[in-house]
This record gives structure tokens, sequence and C-alpha cells, in this order.
């Protein structure tokens, strides 16, 4: 009889799936991340895309991969290193080696470690052969052949029972973590409804996977990471190009506007698309256009017929649309654009992740046009940052640049549904009738945001001024007097200025107020910089911490904010845009932390930077090596044992 395997709690783990892009790891991914989404983990994602369509298989340069931290607490990252990696051949072994942690679990297909795919990755030798795994616990598995025998019943060809390891992998992993099963099951009975064979293939290979773990000599433990404490509500997992469509749904429901999206698709904006399609019954409209400038240009047309016209790109496509962008500027209509960054310039990294596009959102456009420009945090937070966005651009009547990333678009975490009473009211005070005697006056002014009236097509008695020609103040006719260009141009950017009036006061994380380093972000690195500070308070460290949404007008108390610190750090994955801004409007000696390597900052690496900094304010010596997460038996009472000293909840 086989002795009960022993089970060992976790207080968070990370899983890395890795394979050919025809592996399915994205949906192995996913599907993981859904179950421990249902179980009550908090969690955060980061899908790994490959460029290339259709990379040679087996290189290195197809490899795809999906990795998952969940935990029984808050965590901000989804993680620095993986604990488990699991490949599907010598390509995704290879090219993620490097990212383990000495004593990291690895879970290998060894069906397609041949001469042939070896030498295709890069090996001399078999690495499942000699000693250059001995650091990590290594479990060769030929996941391949086992699928094929479990669904052979099916008599489906050997490519095609072939591909169902993706759902032998997952099962196998779902029993290691004590995964729920059902809701796979559900999904795969659903999603292959139509294809009985395939159907029944897949969830025999999910569950052969689970009970290879179960009965199997060669995994002896399994874990058990708990539910995370939440607050009360509905919860759903959510990534960030899904949150920021419903954010703009909700914007159009709040607004009373029709929602209408000229759009081209580009990598990894296409999402946004494809999910607002799906909501004509709300009032959205979409149109691809044939490329980026006649997407913002019909987007722009919408809002002058009184819709909320929204557009979305990345970095190539907002440069072909920084014309009509001016266009919005100069007739002061609301237009939303959203750029989801991604590596750049020119093409540069379709798929991976950068914050380099914020000085080109300042003033990539001809002339004196300026534009607000907002940043969400995290997956979730795109709801509400598409919310603000909307805002401030029907409010003020501008177009608004909101910056999302591929690391928040394509990433998720756990989101609570808000309840519709909750969301804030956005009226667009349409304009009604002359507002001066019998004239129309298109550019007179609201005396506290400076916005002017907003008159859509048709209304008896309005009359439009449309062109991009610098208008006359109030009146709107066309104007070359240089006293009246000066006047417009200092009153497009007081409105623009305006919008800081109407936001909250920053909240500072600076927990015993006694921090004299602290560290400024935006955007996608909030959860690495969070992480990043925990782990230096957790070794004795005083470290603040600020988050920006707002990077155009920035939040009127920032500069005294700034102020009370003697160091100030801005973590950002381009070459130092905002604290460039930073030190250019407030004379902060602001320093740098800078990478650009298409992929999220590194918790870990980032400590150390602050623990520096914070080091050398506070004349103290560090220790941030025991400042890593734990792993716990089962029982309460025993011993911690460290398994690793990457630091990134």
């Amino acid at each position: 009889m086989a002795s009960a395997k022993q089970v060992k709690q976790l207080d968070r783990v990370i899983v890395r799936f890795a394979g050919d892009s025809g592996d399915g790891m994205q949906l192995t991914g996913d599907r993981f991340t859904s179950e421990s989404a249902s179980f009550g983990n908090d969690l955060s994602t980061l899908p790994n895309f490959p460029a290339e369509i259709r990379a040679p298989q087996g290189t290195l340069h197809g490899v795809s991969s999906f990795q998952v931290h969940f935990a029984d607490h808050d965590i901000l990252t989804p993680g620095d290193a993986p604990d488990v990696l699991v490949a599907m051949n010598p390509a995704a072994l290879r090219a993620n080696l490097g990212d383990l942690p000495k004593g990291a679990t690895i879970i290998v297909d060894t069906h397609d470690f041949t001469a042939r795919n070896l030498t295709k990755a890069g090996y001399t030798d078999n690495p499942l052969d000699g000693d250059d795994l001995a650091e990590y616990q290594v479990h060769p598995v030929d996941l391949t052949g086992m699928t094929v025998a479990a669904v052979k019943e099916f008599g489906l060809s050997r490519k095609d029972a072939a591909r169902a390891k993706n759902m032998f992998a997952l099962g196998l992993v779902s029993w290691m973590y004590g995964r729920p099963t059902e809701g796979t099951e559900e999904f795969l009975a659903k999603r292959f409804a139509k294809v009985p064979d395939i159907r029944d293939a897949n969830i025999t290979a999910f569950r052969t996977g689970w009970n290879f773990g179960e009965t199997t000599e060669a995994f002896v433990v399994s874990y058990e990471v708990k539910p995370a404490p939440m607050a009360p509500g509905t919860y759903r997992n959510i990534t960030g190009n899904l949150a920021l469509a419903y954010g703009l749904v909700a914007a159009g429901v709040q607004s009373g506007l029709p929602v209408f999206l000229g759009s081209y698709p580009i990598t990894p904006a296409s999402d946004v698309l494809h999910e607002l399609s799906k909501h004509k019954d709300l009032g959205v409209t979409t149109y691809q256009a044939e490329d980026e400038i006649a997407g913002v240009g019909a987007a722009l047309g919408a809002s002058f017929a009184g819709h909320l016209g929204v557009t979305t790109t990345s970095g190539p496509g907002l440069a072909l649309k920084s014309e009509t962008i001016g266009l919005a500027v100069m007739t002061e209509l609301p237009l939303l654009v959203v750029d989801v960054q991604r590596g750049g310039p020119s093409t540069g990294l379709p798929t991976k992740t950068e914050q380099a596009d914020l000085l080109q959102a300042m003033y990539g456009r001809n002339g004196e046009s300026p534009v607000p420009v907002v940043a969400p945090q995290s997956p979730g937070d795109c709801f509400d940052a598409a919310l603000e966005a909307a805002r401030i651009a029907i409010t003020y009547r501008t177009p608004v640049l909101l910056l999302s990333d591929g690391m928040i678009a394509n990433g998720s975490e756990p989101w609570r549904i808000p309840e519709t009473d909750d969301l804030p009211a956005i009226d667009p005070a349409f304009a009604t009738g002359p507002n001066e005697g019998d004239a129309f006056m298109p550019y007179l002014r609201d005396a506290e945001t400076l916005a002017r009236p907003w008159a859509v097509p048709g209304t008896a008695g309005l009359e439009h001024r449309i062109g991009g020609l610098e208008k006359g103040d109030g009146h709107g006719n066309i104007s070359y007097d240089p006293a009246n260009h000066d006047f417009m141009v200092r009153t497009r950017q007081a409105k623009v200025d305006r919008v800081a009036d109407s936001l909250p006061p920053l909240e500072v994380d600076d927990p015993t107020g006694e921090a004299k380093v602290l560290v400024v972000g935006w955007g996608s690195t909030y959860g690495p910089i969070g992480a990043a500070c925990r782990r230096v308070r957790r070794a004795g460290g005083h470290v603040a911490q600020v988050h920006l949404r707002h990077l155009n007008p920035f939040p009127k108390d920032l500069g005294e904010i700034l102020a009370r610190y003697d160091k100030v750090l801005v973590p950002e994955m381009n070459l130092g845009q905002l604290s460039t801004l930073l030190r250019a409007k407030y004379l902060v000696d602001a320093i740098g932390y800078n990478h650009v390597r298409g992929l999220p900052l590194k918790a870990a690496e980032l400590a150390e930077a602050i623990g520096e900094l914070v080091a050398s304010a506070d004349g103290v010596e560090l220790d941030l090596s025991g400042a890593g997460h734990v792993t716990r038996d089962a029982d309460p009472s025993g011993p911690a044992t460290p398994v690793t000293q990457e630091a990134t909840r």
C-alpha cells in the first residue's frame, strides 16, 4: 500500500508554463489562473508571447510562456522568479532556466528531447543527462507519450492526441497545488462541445495528469496555498484590456453617451477592440478602420456628433494619430486616446512591455497642444482609469491620453465588481441654445473649467467651428491675430491645468512617517515598487511610496510631497521620462532607476537599489537577504523554512 503523501503549506507560489507557441501555454496558464481565482487566492499573472507569428517550431524565438503568482495574502506582482517551471521542450527549458532560483522545481516533457530539437534549442548535449540541472528539483516526465496513451480510445491522430499534453500538464500541476478541477472540465466541455472526441480527449488528459500526480512516486509532496482574505464583494479574474473595455462601456452609461471606437488592430491593444465589439446592446459602436489615421479621424468625428469618441493603439500608432489629436486640441472636443505601450522605437518589441511613450503623450504634437495624461497602475485599475479619462475629456472638452502598457494589458488579477451606484456620474452638459443673446458663441468659456460648449449637430440655433485653423476667442471664427493666438494658446493650457483642481490629494504610503526616501512611480511599476518597499520595510528600513495616476497635469500637492524627502527615486521602464518631468517642474534631484528590457521591473533588484538609498539617508546597514517569502509545513507550529530570497509580494 502506498504511503500517504506529505502536504506542505505555502504562503505563495509562482508557476510558469512554457513551451512552443503551439503548445497551448497561454490557455494552460489562463485555466490555472481561473481555478486559483475561484479558490480565493490573490494572484497576478504575466503572459509572455513570441513576437514572431510563425517562429520555427522548437526554437528559442518561438517560446511562449505564462507565469502566475498566487498567494494567501495580498500580492502586487507576477513574481520575479518561478518556483515551478513546466517546460514542454528543450527550447522552453533553455529560454527560462536563467530565471529560476536554486532549488526550483522543473517539470520537463522528455518526449521532444531529441538530438534535432536539442540542436535547434542551442544545446550540444542533453541537459537532463548530466549535472547541468543538479541545483534544481527536476522531474523528467514523458507528458506527450502518456497523453497519447491516455486518449488512444478516442481514435485521434497522433498529432491531435499529442496536442492534449498541455491539459495533462495542467492536471498534474493542479494536483500539486490543490487547484479545483470542476471549472476546467466545464470549460473544456463547452469549448469543444462541437467536437466530442477532442472534448473527451482533453478532459481525459486533464484527469490523467491529476491522477498521475496522485499515484506516482515521483511526486511525494503536494502543496496547499490557502485563500487570501479579501473585502466582501463579488470578484472575477480580469485582464487590463478587458477592464479597460468595461470602463469605456461604463463611461458611456454614466455619461449617457453612445460610445464609438475607431481603431486599427495593433498589439497589444487589439483586445479592447475585440471586447467592445461584443457590446452593441450597451450603445457601443466599433469601427475597424483601414489604418490608424482613419481610426482616430472617425473617433473625432463621432465626438463632434455628440458621442464619446475613443481610439486605441500602441506607440507606433500613436505617432500616426498625432495630427488628429492636435485637431482635437484645436476644436476642443472630447476624445479618448488609449495607448497600450510596447517596446520601441518603430516596431520594436511588439509583444513586450515598456513605459517609453510618456514624453510622446506629453509633447508628441506640433505647436502648443497640451493634453491630459492618465495611467492605470494594475489590470483592475484600468476600469477606474478609463472612467477617469472619460470624465476629464467630457468635462473639460479635451482629448485625453490613457497610457496602459503590455504588462497591465495582458496580465490579470482578482477584481471586485463595483456597484453601479458607486460609479461617478459624468455630465456632458450639451449646449441647448444660444448662450449670449441670439448669437451662439462656440468658444465662450465655462468659468470653472474653461471648457467651451459642446453642441450636437442639428441643435436649433447652434453653429459649429470645427477646422484646424486658430479660433477667435468666443466667436470661434478663423483668426490670424497674434494677440488672439497668444491668448488662445494660454487658455487651452490653462484649461488642462484646471483639471488639477478636480483631483483628490495624493495618497502617500509612509507607514512610520520617518522615511527620508520617497519612491515615485506611474503605471505598471506600482506592483514592483510596492513589493520592493515592503521588502525594505521588513528589513527595518523606512521608505515612502507615492504613485501617480495623473501625469498631466500633476496633482497640486505633488511638489509639497516631493519637498518632504531627502531623496526621490523614480523607477521606470524607460530611460527616465518621468524623472525628467519632475526635475524640470519641481527642481527636485530625482534619481532614476531605469530598465528597458521588455519585461517588468524585478522587485528584488529594485529593493536593493531602494535599500542603498535608505541606508545612505539614514546612516544604517540593511540586510535584505532574509526578507523573502517562506514555506511552511501544514503544522503551523513547525519552523519556517526559507525557499528563496526573491521578494515579490
